[in-house]
């Protein structure tokens, strides 16, 4: 399956097949030298996999986990390609997860003004949601994605095999991230969530959760507007993510405990009870000034207040400006007690 993003000046095609990893250089132009970034976390054998299709291959493997999305970690990349001799007409692929997907993508954004960069995901939040829609970005100062640009990938290639090697928490990770997607635009997929068997039904979330993203950034490149509906719950989830003490969350656990505060008070219990079918939080303890104060650095804050995407029906959305002090009221109902 070929669906296509059409952007005016940087469209391009994700391709979802089983086995298409073992295919890759029959779909992408890797004719020439490949920087290829991966992370511990993910097993070898798919770099190698993707470095036995390529005419001139390297491996640069970093450490698992959001720490490595920083500013150390960029230069440090950054400064391998000048040292292998990468020009601009040269690649980067991204083989791993949404932390290998943002820094490699920065990297491919910033050197010489920008390489190709290709985007193979292995983790089902990967496949449903950071590897579109081109947000690249690095952490700073505990503040994430404050550093980075929009740079849409010229190909992504989705092989839902990969994920056969996941532990089921990483799995559940990333479906909060498809989860997030129903509740904002698709009805019917959530209705899948509530009452179906998710894990049967992999191919068909993936590929849902791919024609949402698609949509979105077709009609908002850059999140001017609609696209910010792909935040929904990230104000308070990216909150929770930065606190130091609470590194032990994945990014879709934090997102599903920030979804259940912008959900009406009809929906939460509904919300709640998929959440916990996927065996993610919906509760938490926490220190509710730190998370203020991180909510007031979120990118989406505004002289008014913070813009956010609120939920009273599957399927639907109101976008809104909130107060800090209206999202914290809104927060009592995960912290745990």
């Amino acid at each position: 399956m070929v669906i296509h993003v059409a952007l005016n000046q940087n469209g391009y095609d994700i391709c979802f097949s089983h086995g298409i990893l073992f295919r890759a250089g029959e779909i992408l132009d890797l004719n020439r030298k490949v920087f290829i970034v991966t992370d511990t976390g993910v097993p070898p054998v798919y770099a190698d996999t993707l470095l036995k299709q390529c005419a001139q291959g390297h491996v640069y493997t970093i450490p698992q986990g959001e720490r490595s999305k920083s500013i150390f970690q960029f230069e440090a990349l950054l400064s391998k390609m000048l040292e292998l001799g990468f020009t601009r007409k040269d690649c980067v692929v991204a083989v791993g997860g949404g932390v290998v997907g943002d820094l490699a993508g920065f990297t491919a954004a910033s050197y010489m003004r920008g390489v190709d960069f290709y985007n193979v995901p292995t983790t089902v939040l990967s496949q449903v949601d950071s590897s579109i829609g081109g947000k690249t970005a690095v952490n700073l100062n505990g503040i994430k994605n404050i550093v980075g640009a929009f740079y849409q990938p010229k190909a992504v290639l989705i092989d839902p095999d990969v994920l056969k090697t996941l532990p089921v928490r990483h799995i559940s990770n990333g479906l909060a991230e498809a989860l997030k997607m129903s509740l904002t635009s698709d009805g019917a997929l959530f209705d899948l969530f509530e009452h179906g068997d998710v894990y049967e039904n992999m191919d068909t979330v993936i590929t849902r959760s791919i024609e949402i993203k698609k949509s979105v950034v077709e009609q908002d490149e850059k999140e001017q507007g609609l696209r910010k509906i792909l935040n929904f719950g990230h104000t308070i989830g990216h909150a929770i993510e930065s606190e130091e003490d609470l590194h032990g969350l994945y990014h879709g656990e934090c997102v599903a405990l920030g979804m259940l505060p912008m959900c009406g008070t009809q929906l939460r219990p509904r919300v709640k009870k998929a959440l916990e079918k996927l065996s993610l939080p919906t509760e938490i303890e926490m220190d509710e000034a730190v998370i203020m104060q991180a909510m007031k650095h979120d990118k989406k804050s505004e002289s008014s207040g913070i813009a956010v995407t609120t939920v009273n029906t599957p399927g639907a959305y109101v976008s809104s400006i909130m107060q800090p002090e209206e999202l914290m009221d809104r927060l009592q109902c995960i912290i745990k007690r």
